[in-house]
């Protein structure tokens, strides 16, 4: 029963979502929302959507900076964009990619990279590529009270290694490698794995041994989690798209006809119109109409 003049109670704020939050849904059974997030609109959206995690991700190279690859944004780059996604953010967690060459020239320097991450741009987690062999250096992070989001699977900072972008785990001896770097990571103390380009039934695998959340991005579906790039979700990419990247809108469309539309509004003269414009007061217009007559007298 409802009274007159009784008010809806206000919605309960949304948490903050935390490394501790991605655990309890881990162990509750519930799936963790991620996304790519490079600047402060995309931030803001996605994080007023209720995105859990934000991953200012390195493939802004390609996707932002119009690089062929991951391997040319810089330090200096992240940290911008970095900085600009922190402004959008308020609830989800915000996790920063290391580009390649931050952290593989040794610990201590990748410590120092890190670091500046949370410090100098506002995240809460770096996010790393590679497997066991990365587990010292997990171990070193964690220690130094710095989150780390561990990368297995299709490593992209690894496309001349790998020799392209390659499905990874489809042998026996691979899915044992695979299952081996997730126990590595999870031993020396990540927070989640992202599981890239690789069967459905390996991720599955492994996130059932896992106790940390697994996040998938062309995995399959038993993840814990899953990630896209927002360029691919909105459709704001030239390539195509990769098999598991699913459109959730054709922004590149929309804005595309938006830009031809504008283009030819200014051609033909109708933007922009006497309603988008500024115009005098009135008192001011007829001074000036009057200091114009006289000249006009004057020539006639």
């Amino acid at each position: 029963m409802s009274f007159i003049g009784e008010r809806t109670p206000p919605a309960a704020p949304r948490p903050k979502i935390t490394v501790h939050t991605l655990a309890e849904r881990k162990r509750n059974g519930e799936k963790i929302t991620a996304l790519t997030a490079v600047d402060y609109p995309t931030a803001r959206l996605a994080d007023e959507a209720g995105t859990d995690l934000l991953l200012v991700g390195d493939s802004l190279a390609m996707t932002v900076l119009g690089h062929p690859d991951t391997l040319s944004v810089t330090m200096g780059e992240m940290l911008h964009h970095t900085r600009a996604a922190r402004r959008g953010t308020r609830h989800a967690l915000l996790v920063a990619d290391m580009p390649f060459g931050s952290y593989h020239t040794g610990v201590d320097e990748a410590v120092r990279n890190a670091v500046r991450f949370l410090k100098e741009a506002g995240a809460e987690a770096v996010k790393l590529e590679g497997g066991k062999d990365r587990a010292d250096l997990v171990e070193r992070l964690t220690r130094n009270e710095i989150p780390v989001v561990a990368h297995i699977g299709l490593t992209p900072q690894s496309l001349h290694r790998m020799g392209g972008y390659s499905v990874q785990g489809r042998s026996v001896p691979a899915i044992d490698s695979l299952l081996a770097d997730a126990a590595a990571l999870e031993g020396a103390g990540a927070v989640a794995i992202v599981l890239e380009g690789i069967p459905r039934e390996v991720a599955a695998e492994i996130s059932s041994r896992s106790t940390v959340p697994t996040i998938g991005i062309g995995a399959g579906p038993d993840c814990d989690g899953q990630i896209l790039v927002f360029h691919d979700l909105a459709q704001l990419t030239f390539a195509p798209s990769a098999k598991f990247a699913r459109r959730f809108a054709e922004a590149g469309t929309l804005l595309r006809e938006a830009i031809t539309r504008y283009r030819d509004e200014v051609l033909g003269g109708r933007f922009p119109n006497d309603a988008e414009s500024y115009h005098l007061p009135r008192a001011v217009r007829e001074q000036m109409e009057a200091q114009t007559e006289p000249a006009v007298e004057a020539l006639g």
